[in-house]
């Protein structure tokens, strides 16, 4: 079985790196940070060029650190976070299906990488290796609610920011006018 670890922390983490760096490069036909950055702006994801770049860098080093077996658990945690903004900003409102633009994709990449935290990322890892390795529910939770919360802060901060052009404020409710009677 440590074959098969590997191959799926090969296989999936590459797929990110590709991703990531389809998002930071423009490699593999992927638009690069200013198609990236516009993307987020799209999106509503503000600012959109840190956002880009943090998007790009959480797929390139997570997929890296998943496919060596390094830091696992926060290795999926980044990665974890960054298919849960997918979900929420892109996919959610078309269903679950691929057919329709949905999420089952992103869903499925989060499941394997928790379950290769629940697992463990095998003897042929850089944590085993190096003594470090953690595995477990308690670890494939704790990735799971980390990318949770990195989604929810990226999402909820994106929208205290203003788009480009507009006054600052802009996207704050109105205070209300409160006159003192002396």
């Amino acid at each position: 079985m440590p074959v098969a670890r590997l191959a799926a922390r090969v296989i999936i983490g590459g797929l990110f790196v590709g991703h990531g760096t389809q998002k930071l490069f423009g490699w593999f036909d992927g638009p690069g940070v200013k198609g990236t950055t516009g993307f987020m702006e799209a999106l509503e994801l503000r600012p959109a060029k840190p956002n880009a770049l943090a998007a790009g860098a959480s797929e390139t080093i997570g997929g890296t650190l998943l496919a060596l077996g390094l830091a696992t658990p926060l290795a999926a945690s980044s990665l974890i976070g960054t298919m849960i903004v997918a979900i929420r900003k892109v996919h959610l409102a078309k269903g679950p299906w691929m057919s329709n633009g949905g999420y089952e994709y992103n869903l499925v990449l989060i499941a394997a990488v928790a379950a290769l935290v629940e697992v463990g990322p095998g003897e042929l890892s850089l944590d085993h290796l190096l003594g470090i390795e953690k595995h477990g529910p308690a670890w494939a939770l704790a990735a799971v609610g980390g990318g949770v919360i990195a989604s929810t802060l990226t999402i909820e901060s994106a929208k205290r920011q203003p788009a480009p052009g507009a006054e600052p404020g802009a996207n704050e409710a109105a205070a209300p006018v409160v006159e003192h009677a002396e």
